[in-house]
């Protein structure tokens, strides 16, 4: 009974999540959720606090990134890429997707997922509109990157600030073994959806005006850049990354009040409070259903030994799991047994879970966000035209990906 319940509640809060009625938060159900199956016994209180004790420090991370992205974009960060994109078309779409590619593999990485689909795709949908050409190829582009360029650094997912804990690695250590499939995977993407979108690429841009270009914010880099140095040095510290997007979140926040770029009304909705709740909340639930049942089961599906076939069936199982109940679900389900295995197999399943939902719109929070993004323009966001594109690039950009891994791990000596 208690199995029963637990999946039934978790289907209620990823159901509601994904669809979203009446753009309520999740917290809607999420809360109501946990607080029904601790109180029908599926958990128990002590396992619920131990579960949002592990995770208050990820979600904190969370709300710093969050917060940090709308500043850059409130500094007119974004307006200055899609400046820089298109002049960098010169004729040729190509070099536009090229231009988009760089940006969004390097805005994910940095800023996390959410800048790229919530801040980038908006700017890259306008300088399409601007350059006259079809924004399909570049929209798509910035989904898939937001998910599968999001391998490199601990803080660039949610999903890997997750795994950054349990994998007992270094800032710079994890950076380091996640480099080569973080380039796999881009340059894989790259080579499938130029050819996929061949016929779209061909379309010469005819420039509507020519537009003033926008200034890179200089401040706002260096900020950013010493940001991105913090994380490496908290970490050698033996502190949380947290305190250095903390300290770059202060820094841009007290200089766009100051200058009245931003307002204490933007910063607290880029904190996204009810989403950070939905977080705690859905941990408890996989805690739950963790309890009755599925860790038994998922514990005789993964395989033993961290070699390459290993490695890439742990990352097929977090795919395949990530697109029926989500990658951050699925993360909390798997981190437990592979955490056991060792940093080789909490990487794999990073992999796994960062990849594969580029396969269907159930596969991530992300993916849902950029159809809501796009969804206005004419560019196809039906969950069969989704999936086709993912058909295209999962199996390779997983493959490719594990085996750049593998190969990392021998090089590092893990």
């Amino acid at each position: 009974m208690a199995l029963i319940l637990s999946v039934a509640a978790l289907a209620a809060v990823l159901g509601f999540a994904l669809r979203r009625p009446r753009g309520w938060p999740e917290i809607v159900v999420a809360l109501p959720a946990a607080g029904l199956l601790l109180a029908v016994g599926a958990t128990t209180w002590q396992s619920a606090r131990t579960e949002v004790t592990d995770l208050l420090p990820v979600v904190g991370f969370l709300a710093a990134v969050l917060v940090l992205a709308r500043l850059c974009d409130d500094d007119g960060l974004f307006r200055a890429a899609g400046s820089a994109m298109a002049r960098s078309t010169r004729g040729d779409q190509k070099r536009l997707l090229a231009s988009v590619f760089a940006i969004a593999a390097a805005v994910t990485a940095i800023l996390s997922l959410d800048a790229t689909v919530v801040l980038l795709t908006p700017v890259v949908l306008a300088t399409a509109r601007t350059l006259g050409v079809p924004a399909r190829p570049h929209t798509y582009a910035t989904a898939h990157l937001a998910n599968s360029a999001s391998l490199l650094l601990p803080v660039s997912n949610l999903t890997n600030l997750l795994a950054f804990s349990a994998a007992g690695l270094s800032f710079l250590h994890f950076t380091a073994v996640m480099a080569l499939p973080w380039l796999a995977v881009v340059a894989i993407e790259f080579l499938i959806l130029r050819k996929f979108f061949a016929k779209d690429l061909a379309v010469a841009p005819r420039p509507r005006a020519e537009a003033t270009p926008a200034p890179w914010p200089r401040f706002t880099l260096v900020v950013l850049a010493l940001t991105l140095a913090g994380f490496a040095l908290t970490s050698l510290a033996g502190l949380s990354p947290a305190w250095a997007a903390l300290a770059g979140a202060l820094v841009l926040g007290i200089r766009g009040l100051a200058t009245g770029r931003t307002t204490v009304t933007r910063i607290t909705v880029a904190v996204d409070g009810p989403f950070l709740v939905f977080v705690l909340c859905l941990g408890v639930v996989v805690d739950a259903v963790m309890r009755n049942g599925l860790e038994s089961t998922m514990q005789q599906i993964l395989p033993d030994g961290t070699g390459l076939p290993a490695l890439l069936w742990i990352a097929a199982v977090a795919a395949m799991l990530s697109n029926v109940v989500n990658n951050l679900p699925a993360v909390l389900v798997l981190l437990p047994l592979v955490a056991a295995m060792g940093p080789p197999a909490v990487l794999a399943m990073l992999i796994g879970v960062n990849v594969g939902p580029n396969l269907t719109y159930v596969g991530s929070l992300a993916n849902l966000l950029w159809r809501n993004v796009v969804r206005t323009s004419d560019v196809p966001t039906g969950a069969a035209a989704f999936s086709l594109v993912g058909l295209c690039t999962v199996p390779l950009t997983l493959v490719a990906g594990v085996a750049a891994l593998w190969a990392g791990l021998q090089l590092f000596n893990i």
